[in-house]
């Protein structure tokens, strides 16, 4: 179900939003959780370049998979 949610802009940034949005032919709303979605999932995920150098890097891997073993065995603590 959809939410809605009041967000306070000053006009210059406002008026960015507006024509952007208009420019892509597109309502504010849908402009601004778009744009807002599309850098989450560039911020949070790695692209497939990414992901080829970090299977393909061995020492980094070493270390994830002995880190994995310390945690199955409730080794170390955590560090607030």
């Amino acid at each position: 179900m959809s939410k809605t949610v009041t967000l306070r802009l000053n006009d210059k940034i406002y008026n960015l939003f507006r024509n952007l949005a208009e420019s892509e032919n597109r309502a504010l709303s849908n402009f601004i959780e778009t744009s807002v979605l599309r850098f989450i999932e560039n911020s949070q995920f790695v692209d497939e370049f990414e992901m080829t150098e970090i299977q393909n890097n061995q020492d980094l891997n070493r270390s994830l998979k002995r880190a994995l073993k310390d945690v199955k065995e409730q080794r170390g603590r955590f560090v607030e």
